[in-house]
């Protein structure tokens, strides 16, 4: 399918804002729980912990920003391998309203944030 998917389709926001009702599909793509976050209040829809870095990338990066562009590379090559859970993403997008819920405290500088572009990158 190569429906392109809106921008205005894929959000971000942290673990630690509440949600609305425009979230929509609330999605957490962290690897690990955000701390002092119940279940209740996270309200998610789904938790993609094999989308998130891998361990020894996010502790490579450790939200360094001199490590940023070397990060979205090395991510963006991991979520690529996989496939699947990438079109998963695309495809509920296409759909309606998809926030991508993450716990990093810099809010330019995390998975999501490279997450969100792989989504909306349109492949040929």
């Amino acid at each position: 399918m190569s429906t392109k998917v809106p921008a205005a389709n894929v959000r971000l926001k942290r673990a630690y804002e509440p949600p609305a009702a425009q979230d929509g599909t609330r999605i957490l793509v962290d690897r690990l729980w955000p701390r002092g976050v119940s279940k209740e209040s996270a309200a998610l829809d789904d938790w993609m912990k094999d989308i998130a870095p891998s361990a020894d990338l996010r502790k490579w990066f450790g939200h360094a920003p001199e490590r940023w562009e070397e990060f979205r590379g090395r991510y963006a090559k991991e979520v690529r391998q996989r496939p699947d859970l990438l079109d998963r993403l695309q495809s509920l997008a296409r759909r309606g309203p998809v926030t991508l819920v993450y716990s990093a405290h810099d809010e330019a500088h995390n998975d999501a944030v490279v997450l969100r572009d792989l989504i909306l990158e349109q492949r040929t």
